[in-house]
């Protein structure tokens, strides 16, 4: 019997397996997180410092969902004094490896149970990660409780509708050789609205969405149905949140 959509479940053990294609695959979708990576990065660095942090060691950053550390790495490299945290231990390993400051902090964690302090931090990111677990809204609370008050939220998830299924699931399982069975389902999308109401819920006012999507001129025409992800892709911001997005949120102080 054919599962329902309900009962299928996002296939989160992918990343014990990837060791070192998490910086070298191009035949795999992480080579579309790492094409990504260099539009989210400089516009995250713009939001701390909007949110009047500095880029120095006394920022200390949460990454939750770190993954093989492409953000991780970044902010330290940027000055920044990071943790990052994640339920796959091979996906810290490489992290670690890949870390050319050899500053962060990288520890395996529960999104759902952070095993830190209260307002321990003045910004926690969570990258292509809340599309993954069951329940954002508690992770989120989460979050909240180990940011300091003022403190930044910054994510990237994915809307929920039948444009990004077809984009962001369909067209990737069609068109990237090595896409993992249930790497993301439909039903974990979240939409901005839901999104904004569950920042709300854990005391964060969200302050900037934009969308992010490719540069379709980036991509040659012969690697359409090659399989493999160019090494010339590159991604944008826009207007637009109908597929990607990412946003900014501040911990409201006076909020009680």
């Amino acid at each position: 019997m054919e599962k329902t959509t309900e009962s299928v479940k996002v296939n989160n053990d992918i990343y014990d397996a990837y060791g070192d294609r998490w910086y070298t695959a191009f035949d795999d979708p992480v080579a579309l997180l790492r094409a990504e990576s260099k539009t989210k990065t400089p516009w995250i660095l713009d939001q701390i410092q909007k949110n009047k942090c500095t880029l120095s060691v006394k920022t200390h950053v949460l990454d939750v969902g770190c993954g093989g550390g492409f953000l991780s790495n970044a902010l330290a490299e940027a000055g920044l004094r990071v943790t990052g945290v994640d339920l796959s231990e091979e996906s810290l390993h490489v992290a670690h490896k890949h870390d050319l400051t050899q500053t962060v902090t990288y520890q395996k964690a529960d999104a759902y149970h952070l095993p830190f302090p209260d307002q321990t931090f003045e910004v926690v990111t969570a990258m292509d990660f809340l599309e993954h677990v069951e329940d954002p809204a508690e992770v989120i609370k989460e979050f909240s409780r180990v940011l300091k008050p003022g403190g930044l939220f910054i994510f990237h998830t994915f809307n929920r509708n039948p444009i990004a299924h077809l984009v962001v699931i369909k067209l990737v399982e069609w068109l990237v050789k090595n896409t993992p069975k249930h790497m993301h389902i439909i039903r974990l999308f979240i939409k901005p609205k839901e999104l904004q109401r569950f920042c709300l819920e854990a005391r964060l006012l969200v302050k900037d969405m934009v969308g992010i999507q490719p540069v379709f001129s980036s991509i040659p025409l012969k690697s359409i149905f090659s399989g493999v992800v160019p090494e010339s892709l590159r991604f944008k911001l826009v207007k637009s949140l109908l597929l990607s997005y990412m946003g900014s949120a501040i911990k409201e102080s006076n909020l009680h």
